[in-house]
């Protein structure tokens, strides 16, 4: 099938074929006639799989008659993150170059001037995170009235955030005539339950399986301590062919004190993470989609909806509290058919959280090992490890070793301590207040009488202990 084939007007499909693209993924194939058809909608789908384009495509077109009124938008798109906000804006832009719409961007961490202004104005689309709009609601800057088509994206995760009660007050204060589309990539009954309330008659699209994870992603567990993590990190980052990697850790304190330490040993590091203000954000986003920091340390803010080309690896600092997060920061590589690997490192009290995360994708992680008790000629690297000392061309983003290293299969399991942590993402004014936590640990190495002694003439230099680190 053509984008061709799905009905969209001649300027839209010479924005998208200016675009580079001329086939739609699955969830587009079947989402866009539906929109077209000014159905509701439930969408199920994986992150990665071109879900944004589903619902703008159509609405461009939808909304390329009509008149605009101050203070009135005619569409919202709801988001639960600022970036996802900014890049769905940029989704309307590439793809409605050749329509006279206007857009609106309501997001926290930035000035109310512009948006207020541009909401004087009127628009066509209002894209905003929960927090803001209800904000400028309250303030008498803005009517929903006039809204004809409500989305409602990321709803899952907007669940995690504690936005439910806002995306109910928003939808009780929208036309009960209006359009409405939700998209999630799982459909906890907290979600089914909101759309039971506010979806009429909705067309069901589902075009992977929930919670599942992109088949072109090569996933395993690495076992280690918490005092290993960075030997670990740097191990891979060295020795893998990472080209660009995103880093995932829980806490904010973690972000910052792991990305100062990659920069330190030479790595060329960025983060993102909840106390930066959003220009901050935007500016090390840029900067890595530009390649000039190949590492990207961030916390669950930027988990999903990042849309970064050529993310060779993901690792998962901190195995996720939350078993859905997995699969959101995982997809992160391995998107439009290219080929993507993810670790996540996996301390003994981490069971618990990895057997959720197992359960729900419904899949055994494999356990990384180096074959062969780690020798010079077993390890897949093919060369001696650098131990701390990054390698060049990782910094740079290009590959460090001929070949990845492969794992073998080890399916022990690891003990943990009952009990999970809350999250302590703090979000700024559009996301939820959290918990703070105690600074991450600085990472110190392990004492000596700890490690594992490698058996005369395998290794040569210091071996990575974490190589040889079972769960007990």
């Amino acid at each position: 099938m053509k984008f061709a084939d799905l009905g969209l007007s001649e300027e839209l499909l010479s924005a998208v074929h200016d675009a580079g693209y001329t086939e739609p993924t699955p969830i587009q194939a079947e989402a866009i006639p539906q929109v077209q058809m000014m159905r509701d909608l439930i969408a199920v789908a994986q992150t990665g799989t071109g879900k944004t384009a589903s619902f703008v495509l159509p609405m461009i077109d939808i909304l390329a008659n009509g008149r605009r009124r101050m203070r009135m938008p005619r569409s919202l798109i709801l988001e639960p993150t600022r970036e996802l906000a900014a890049q769905v804006a940029e989704n309307f832009e590439k793809y409605g170059k050749n329509h006279d719409l206007k857009l609106a961007l309501l997001i926290g961490g930035v000035q109310m001037g512009d948006q207020v202004k541009a909401l004087d104005e009127g628009v066509d689309v209002l894209i905003a995170t929960p927090g803001r709009l209800m904000d400028l609601f309250e303030r008498g800057k803005i009517l929903l009235t006039g809204c004809e088509l409500l989305v409602i994206d990321e709803a899952d995760r907007m669940l995690d955030m504690g936005f439910i009660p806002d995306i109910e007050e928003i939808c009780s204060k929208l036309p009960d005539q209006r359009q409405t589309l939700l998209f999630s990539a799982t459909m906890p009954p907290p979600i089914k339950k909101l759309a039971d309330k506010f979806l009429s008659n909705p067309k069901a699209i589902e075009v992977a399986r929930p919670a599942s994870t992109n088949v072109n992603i090569q996933q395993y567990k690495v076992l280690c301590t918490n005092r290993q993590k960075r030997e670990a990190l740097r191990y891979f980052l060295n020795n893998d062919n990472v080209q660009t990697a995103i880093v995932f850790a829980n806490r904010k304190t973690t972000v910052r004190d792991l990305s100062k330490d990659l920069e330190k040993a030479g790595f060329a590091a960025g983060q993102i993470q909840g106390d930066m203000d959003q220009a901050s954000r935007n500016k090390e986003l840029a900067r890595f989609k530009a390649g000039e920091i190949t590492v990207l340390v961030a916390s669950d803010v930027a988990a999903r909806g990042l849309d970064v080309k050529d993310v060779s690896h993901v690792f998962n600092y901190d195995t996720p509290w939350h078993p859905d997060d997995y699969v959101h920061r995982v997809g992160r590589t391995g998107r439009a058919g290219a080929k993507g690997r993810a670790f996540t490192f996996v301390t003994p009290e981490d069971a618990e959280a990895i057997a959720n995360v197992e359960k729900l994708t419904n899949q055994k992680i494999e356990v990384f090992k180096v074959s062969g008790g780690g020798s010079k000629q077993d390890d897949a690297s093919g060369e001696e490890p650098k131990g701390d000392k990054p390698a060049r061309k990782a910094r740079r983003g290009g590959k460090s070793r001929d070949d990845a290293a492969q794992p073998e299969r080890d399916d022990r399991s690891a003990k943990s301590r009952p009990g999970k942590p809350a999250t302590d993402e703090k979000p700024a004014a559009d996301e939820r207040p959290a918990k703070a936590d105690k600074p991450a640990s600085k990472g110190r190495k392990p004492r000596k009488d700890s490690e594992p002694k490698a058996k005369a003439g395998e290794w040569e230099g210091p071996r990575p202990s974490f190589l040889d680190h079972s769960a007990t």
